[in-house]
């Protein structure tokens, strides 16, 4: 069982292939650099190093957002066209739950976030458990200084590991809410790691969980500003 993973929904761009057994080949970089030019050509490049054909692999695995609207919609046309045309099975996770990984293991709760600017955040709440993350609050977009406030009445207190690399926008205000209970990885925790997309989807493919593939749509949260305004414009 050979999984393409893709990942494209921030500035990180992350593709993998993996079994069953073990992660064959991971190819990440963090830079503003256009997805569209490069993702195609890298995972070409690792599917010829880890000695694959695009028919060797099994299913493909795409993050599906939240994140960046471009980003987001290259990493999902590209996963849909390549599961379409070799007619496998496509699963769609979680940006957020890609991040949620890196905490695998965290004894308390994981809180991915991406900045949605105007004081807002994209984010989710997980826990580690014994067969991988599980989901404690959906995903959604919410003003940082409510999920704050929710967040420092929970009832015992648990420790809360922000992952991401917005967070550092957002530290400040983090640490004045919660204090010493607000746990800050390293900035090598906060990269979505394709690896992990791939274990996830491996997960959901077990669970039954695969996309209808022409039907399969990014999950943005909300509208892209210029389409808000488009949609205000047409109700006058």
């Amino acid at each position: 069982m050979n999984i393409l993973a893709i990942d494209t929904s921030t500035f990180s761009l992350s593709v993998a292939v993996s079994t069953e057994q073990k992660v064959l080949g991971e190819f990440a970089t963090n830079l503003k650099k256009n997805h569209s030019i490069r993702l195609m050509p890298l995972i070409s490049e690792l599917l010829t190093e880890v000695e694959l054909a695009p028919t060797d692999l099994s299913a493909i695995v795409v993050a599906q957002g939240p994140g960046s609207y471009t980003g987001v919609r290259i990493g999902v046309a590209t996963a849909k066209s390549m599961a379409w045309s070799l007619g496998i099975p496509l699963i769609g996770i979680s940006s957020l739950e890609v991040i949620a990984w890196n905490g695998m293991h965290f004894p308390g709760l994981i809180v991915p976030l991406f900045d949605a600017r105007r004081g807002q955040v994209y984010t989710a709440v997980y826990h580690s458990g014994e067969d991988g993350i599980e989901v404690v609050e959906e995903e959604r977009i919410v003003l940082l200084e409510n999920a704050l406030q929710a967040w420092r009445e929970l009832p015992g207190e648990p420790p809360m590991l922000f992952l991401g690399d917005d967070v550092a926008l957002h530290q400040e205000r983090i640490v004045e809410q919660l204090g010493s209970r607000a746990i800050f990885a390293p900035v090598s925790y906060s990269l979505p790691r394709a690896a992990h997309l791939a274990e996830a989807g491996r997960k959901a493919w077990a669970a039954g969980r695969t996309e209808d593939v022409a039907a399969f749509t990014p999950v943005y949260l909300q509208l892209a500003e210029a389409e808000a305004k488009w949609l205000a414009a047409q109700k006058k």
